[in-house]
């Protein structure tokens, strides 16, 4: 079977967005060339990232790439996936350049060419992600290993606003708390709340192959016991109260259902916020005040925020 990769060159701020703009097109997996792994500086010793090129990375902005059957819905799927790039201008996210462009690959070069790109990495002071086909020994008892399959899911876990949500996890989750992730993705900040004491993770998220993708996680990591993973809409129509909620999306989503975080909440309990763009945390602090939230902490990685609110 023939495959075309298609690339998007686009910013740093828009990559959570067209990345998701992919999956609904009916792409598995998104491989994401960010110049910035070649030179990120981590507290400690996060982040180290084995076998780079920089041959493999553009100069400026980021390129993503996603592959799509070749057949004959493939132009209707590229013009899609142009307006909607185009379309995220609507909502003030930058796309940069806002190139795409296509390339015809064979089955057996897509299935382990981006393996290249998925190393074990080290994000926060006990947690490493690795994929799984790479052997990893801890390096020391405290640490704990998350083992990804980025095939079905969104990356590895090493974007800003998901390495800013697990180091905020690792300082608010206590044994035996219930919580709620709303945009699970690949399940990563599930697993991670389950391996730092969560009793139980409800997972949420609209797209089904994300909760596929979490289903796989998630009994790959032996933590499916814990974690239950429901296609659903934000927090529409969930019932009860967690000790903390987590959420990685775009910060114009999160403003929509802050009124039900505060209300899923038991008083005292974490709204844990991130995928905010420097540009948009005032409005996201101010959404969250309005709904009765108080600023706990903020955290930054690059140009991304990520919140830590707390009920009263």
């Amino acid at each position: 079977m023939k495959w075309s990769e298609i690339s998007i060159h686009t910013s740093q701020e828009a990559v959570e967005a067209v990345s998701n703009i992919l999956h609904e097109a009916g792409a598995s997996g998104v491989v994401i060339e960010d110049p910035e792994m070649l030179v990120r500086e981590w507290d400690g010793t996060y982040g180290e990232v084995y076998e780079l090129s920089p041959d493999d990375y553009p100069t400026e902005g980021v390129i993503l790439k996603a592959y799509l059957p070749i057949n004959s819905y493939l132009g209707e799927s590229v013009e899609e996936i142009k307006q909607a790039v185009n379309n995220l201008i609507l909502y003030d996210i930058p796309i940069g350049a806002g190139e795409i462009s296509l390339a015809e690959v064979h089955e057996e070069e897509w299935a382990t060419a981006w393996k290249k790109y998925y190393k074990p990495v080290q994000i926060s002071d006990r947690i490493t992600i690795t994929p799984t086909w790479e052997e990893y020994l801890p390096k020391n008892p405290a640490e704990l290993v998350i083992e990804l399959d980025p095939g079905m899911a969104f990356g590895t876990g090493t974007h800003p606003t998901t390495v800013l949500c697990i180091q905020a996890l690792e300082d608010y989750v206590k044994d035996g708390d219930r919580i709620i992730d709303v945009g699970c993705g690949s399940g990563v900040l599930s697993i991670a709340s389950v391996l730092l004491g969560a009793e139980s993770v409800m997972a949420l998220d609209l797209d089904d192959i994300a909760i596929r993708s979490t289903n796989i996680n998630t009994k790959l990591n032996k933590v499916s016991d814990k974690i239950k993973a429901k296609q659903n809409n934000l927090l529409e129509g969930i019932t009860g109260q967690a000790d903390l909620i987590v959420s990685n999306i775009l910060a114009e989503i999160i403003v929509r259902f802050v009124d039900e975080a505060y209300q899923g909440l038991v008083n005292g309990g974490y709204f844990i916020t991130s995928g905010i763009i420097s540009q948009k945390e005032a409005e996201v602090k101010k959404a969250l005040e309005k709904a009765g939230f108080e600023i706990n902490e903020v955290r930054h990685l690059e140009d991304w925020v990520s919140i830590v609110a707390k009920k009263g």
